[in-house]
């Protein structure tokens, strides 16, 4: 059983200190994310990857080209799985994407930073 991911723990010092260390590889996906996490562990996280950030920070200012909504429980399914549980969570409806939908895929290219 892997462990579950600290969601407030990633997106306000694990995130940002990857974008940190590769600014370049955050900007390439040139887009800006909310990212809005129902339950207790979760909350709401801007995440610029454009040239103007690139930065993760909790806040939803509205001026995201995506945004992600999804409850803790089925994204730690997500960051444990991003392509099978990924498509399985959109189509039962557990992960809504507005805006641009194909952001979306590339967003798991910063959780990647982390290394």
């Amino acid at each position: 059983m892997n462990m579950a991911v600290d969601i407030k723990k990633l997106f306000n010092e694990e995130l940002p200190a990857a974008i940190q260390k590769n600014p370049g590889k955050a900007t390439e996906i040139s887009a800006k994310y909310q990212l809005n996490i129902g339950g207790d562990g979760g909350g709401q996280w801007f995440i610029d990857c454009t040239a103007s950030g690139p930065k993760c920070e909790a806040a939803n200012p509205g001026a995201a080209d995506c945004t992600i909504e999804i409850h803790e429980s089925d994204f730690q399914k997500l960051i444990e799985n991003p392509q099978g549980a990924g498509m399985q969570l959109f189509f039962s409806g557990k992960l809504k994407v507005s805006g641009n939908q194909m952001l979306a895929m590339k967003l798991q290219k910063l959780f990647d930073l982390r290394g």
